[in-house]
């Protein structure tokens, strides 16, 4: 049983990360995002994980859109938008990311 000022005081948001894999912060200025039937928008990838990233862009993407992310050169990777807010888009990969790319982003920012 807790005391009785317990019960007024407030409490902060955890600050636990709830992803799986630890997401690596990159600044790379060619980035694209593409929806099917569109024309590329540019952008700029923020972080990375194998699983999922997240683009800063001037584009506002619905939940669950379909589109496809090129990183500084790379080939079409298909992703799924999980959010959109504040100028940045969080996106989950269809499959996980090739090392060598993953390797080669992570390694461009340090």
């Amino acid at each position: 049983m807790g005391y009785m000022n317990s019960q007024y005081r407030t409490v902060k948001p955890a600050q636990i990360e709830q992803r799986k894999v630890f997401r690596h912060s990159v600044q790379i200025q060619r980035a694209a995002i593409r929806q099917q039937g569109k024309p590329a928008k540019a952008g700029e990838l923020v972080d990375i994980s194998v699983y999922g990233c997240r683009v800063a862009c001037e584009t506002k993407l619905a939940k669950g859109t379909r589109l496809w992310l090129r990183f500084d050169g790379s080939s079409p990777i298909g992703a799924t938008t999980i959010w959109c807010k504040d100028g940045h888009i969080g996106c989950r990969f269809d499959g996980t990311l090739d090392q060598s790319l993953f390797r080669s982003l992570t390694l461009i920012s340090e």
